[in-house]
């Protein structure tokens, strides 16, 4: 028989090993039993004989309610999935001669997007002649990192690439 699958546990008669390490009902140890002899402890008592870990040497079952043990297990799964929070990559795209207004416009939004806690990739692209001016550029984001100050960190320092420089931010904690 093969190995039960992440989430699944042996119980009751699926066990295979001859003794187990035993836990009772109330979470005492009852020391290394034979396999017939935990059964028949979880019998008297109506509740389940659980492999809880199964690679032990011998393997480690519980006497308990199986039903209420996979209920709390989804339970706490589920709370876990709600706190968990994924982290994207914003982008935010400028020009080398942006005017004051258009700017004020993007940084509102790369402030907002590090208040919620995403990433904010910062894409200075280029034209044309303005590839020849790289130094207004850097001013710009230049600019762009001393107004985020301490709300951001700079995960990676403005860099060329082909025809746009990049720089990305990342909250800060």
């Amino acid at each position: 028989m093969a190995a039960p699958a992440k989430d699944e546990y042996r119980i009751n008669d699926n066990i295979e090993a001859q003794e187990v390490r035993l836990v009772d009902a109330n979470g005492e140890m009852a020391g290394v039993v034979a396999l017939p002899a935990a059964l028949e402890r979880a019998i008297q008592a109506g509740l389940d004989l659980v492999e809880v870990s199964p690679n032990a040497k011998p393997p480690v079952c519980k006497i308990l309610d199986y039903g209420k043990f996979k209920y709390e297990a989804q339970k706490k799964a589920n709370a876990a999935r709600k706190k968990q929070r994924v982290i994207e990559v914003k982008e935010i795209k400028m020009r080398p001669n942006i005017d004051d207004n258009d700017y004020n416009t993007k940084m509102r939004k790369v402030h907002a997007f590090l208040e919620e806690g995403d990433k904010v990739k910062v894409t200075m692209r280029f034209r044309g002649r303005e590839l020849a001016h790289q130094n207004i550029a850097m001013r710009v984001l230049e600019r762009v990192r001393e107004e985020v100050g301490e709300t951001a960190k700079i995960e990676q320092f403005p860099r060329m690439e082909g025809r746009q420089m990049i720089m990305i931010m990342a909250p800060a904690k």
